[in-house]
């Protein structure tokens, strides 16, 4: 179940974020001056690799999996990036993301919900909503 983390960093000059987090997701939640959501980020881990998937109101989403700076034998670990990956587990993720929200706001989980039944999918070579 996603917990929220009460000491969340806040960063001067961008909006309001709150974070959530259990085994499964990390959760990261922007909000406008105004209240709204304005972005988030949702990490999550289903095989070996960790992927994140972000939108934002002004950039729309990207899809990611996230190079945690390991893979360097010999050599300090490197800080973590996101680099593309556009396969995305849409429905198994969301059957998963229903479940761990449960404890927290439902306008949260419903919001990022409709966001990723938003997300465009690929059949083909053809990018579909």
């Amino acid at each position: 179940m996603l917990y929220e983390v009460r000491k969340t960093r806040q960063v001067p000059g961008e909006a309001l974020r709150r974070w959530f987090s259990d085994e499964n997701f990390d959760l990261i939640v922007w909000y406008s001056s105004k209240g709204a959501i304005c972005g988030f980020q949702l990490c999550y881990r289903l095989g070996p690799e960790e992927k994140a998937l972000t939108w934002f109101a002004d950039k729309g989403f990207s899809h990611n999996t996230v190079d945690d700076g390991e893979d360097r034998p010999g050599r300090s670990k490197m800080t973590p990036i996101l680099v593309p990956d556009g396969e995305f587990e849409k429905t198994r993720v969301l059957k998963l993301l229903k479940a761990a929200g449960e404890e927290i706001d439902a306008s949260i989980v419903d919001f990022v919900e409709s966001k990723l039944l938003e997300f465009p999918r690929k059949e083909r070579g053809i990018t579909s909503p």
